[in-house]
């Protein structure tokens, strides 16, 4: 399968491989950072969860990309396209490590993955589930242009964690 890969000023946007696995389950075993990402994982289960992504691209044709220092290459975390069975909707979620937060590089690798998803893949709306208590991730849904929607229950296995919800639809994105 040939996934794109997006590029930013400072980002690459890339689907994620094996060697890609490492960062990601240092970034699941650390409670502050995972907490909002389906918290924190001993190393096996954050394999699952590495692998469900993966297959995530192989089963609907999109997923969430690894985002990379441009610069450097280091693993930064996890942004884009999301969408499971019984989802809300359709969603661009992320998820960075620790170091990478505060820096700008949610907002820069959430507008290009914005830009896919309405331009490439032909979504008409979107949306960010996130936590009632994740400010920071609120703020920057907000600033991407999205608007609180209200409040879902989230499918199996996540049947007790409700999720704001904030989204657009591809007009609103455009008009920005």
């Amino acid at each position: 399968m040939r996934t794109p890969v997006l590029t930013t000023e400072r980002l690459i946007l890339r689907a994620p491989v094996a060697e890609d696995f490492e960062a990601y389950a240092a970034m699941m075993a650390d409670p502050h950072t995972a907490r909002f990402i389906g918290g924190q994982m001993a190393h096996a289960a954050a394999w699952r969860s590495f692998a469900t992504i993966v297959g995530h691209w192989q089963l609907r044709g999109f997923g969430m990309f690894s985002v990379l220092d441009r610069h450097s290459g280091a693993w930064l975390g996890r942004v884009g396209p999301w969408q499971p069975e019984d989802w809300p909707g359709q969603e661009v979620g992320w998820g960075l490590i620790a170091a990478a937060q505060g820096q700008g590089f949610a907002y820069e690798a959430a507008v290009a993955c914005l830009d896919y998803v309405f331009d490439t893949l032909g979504w008409r709306d979107v949306i960010h589930c996130i936590a009632a208590e994740n400010a920071p991730s609120i703020a920057l849904a907000t600033r991407l242009g999205s608007r609180w929607r209200g409040r879902v229950l989230l499918p199996p296995p996540l049947v007790d964690y409700h999720a704001e919800i904030y989204g657009q639809s591809a007009h609103e994105w455009r008009a920005r």
